[in-house]
């Protein structure tokens, strides 16, 4: 809010020099005695009043205007991730990958179908991710954080989730040869339809995983898993898995 008080007019010159006793002090006191009347003058000049007025308003037109693109700032940063993702489709390396996908994750964007198969993508945290279809392949994903996503029918043969956070994570469907889960985070995980030949799920931690219902787990090396269901074991071992410390 601007509020103004009226100036008062100065006190004539000839009484002010009669209270200065020192000489010295005389030009420095007609300067800003000067600038007291030009700084007099212009308090009553309105046009100044409103030039401030509408310097105010237009920073209120400015928040305005902020807050109407909001929306389009946000999709132009969804453009540019989506840019990064599949300019550097096919590459090694991370490229900005990691970051674009936390964001576009972050802003609840589906990733379905998404494609970063070979990149390097250690320590990714991407919970929640509508990732279906998604392919993963020969990516290196140790020590992400995939918590509850969605990897139905995703791709993710030779992919390395070593050490990751798949807690809950929909597999079902998925192709996970040669994946390498040795000490990941697999409690409660769904497994219906899932391919699991040739997978390293040494000190994988399986408590609660959905197992019944894996299509095949030939080769797949179960040795000190931790936590597996009842009955999960057996049935690995009399399908192909092996045991290989």
């Amino acid at each position: 809010m601007i509020v103004y008080h009226a100036r008062n007019r100065p006190e004539p010159w000839a009484e002010r020099r009669a209270r200065i006793r020192r000489r010295w002090v005389v030009p420095l006191l007609a300067f800003d005695f000067a600038w007291e009347w030009v700084a007099y003058l212009l308090s009553n000049w309105s046009f100044l009043q409103v030039l401030e007025y509408l310097g105010s308003f237009s920073v209120l037109i400015g928040v305005i205007f902020w807050f109407s693109e909001s929306g389009d700032r946000v999709m132009q940063r969804h453009y540019q991730a989506w840019q990064v993702i599949n300019t550097a489709q096919g590459k090694g390396g991370s490229g900005g990958r990691i970051e674009a996908l936390e964001e576009l994750n972050a802003d609840h964007v589906p990733l379905t179908g998404v494609d970063v198969s070979s990149a390097f993508l250690q320590g990714l945290r991407v919970p929640r991710a509508r990732l279906a279809r998604s392919s993963f392949g020969a990516s290196d994903l140790r020590n992400s954080d995939l918590d509850r996503s969605d990897l139905t029918w995703a791709d993710l043969h030779f992919a390395n989730l070593r050490d990751a956070n798949l807690e809950s994570v929909a597999f079902d469907h998925a192709n996970l040869q040669d994946c390498d889960f040795s000490g990941a985070n697999l409690a409660q995980a769904s497994f219906a339809g899932a391919d699991l030949s040739n997978a390293d799920l040494r000190a994988a931690d399986l408590s609660q995983i959905h197992w019944k219902g894996i299509a095949a787990i030939r080769n797949a090396n179960v040795a000190s898993v931790r936590n597996p269901p009842a009955g999960f074991l057996p049935w690995a071992l009399q399908n192909g898995a092996v045991q290989q410390p």
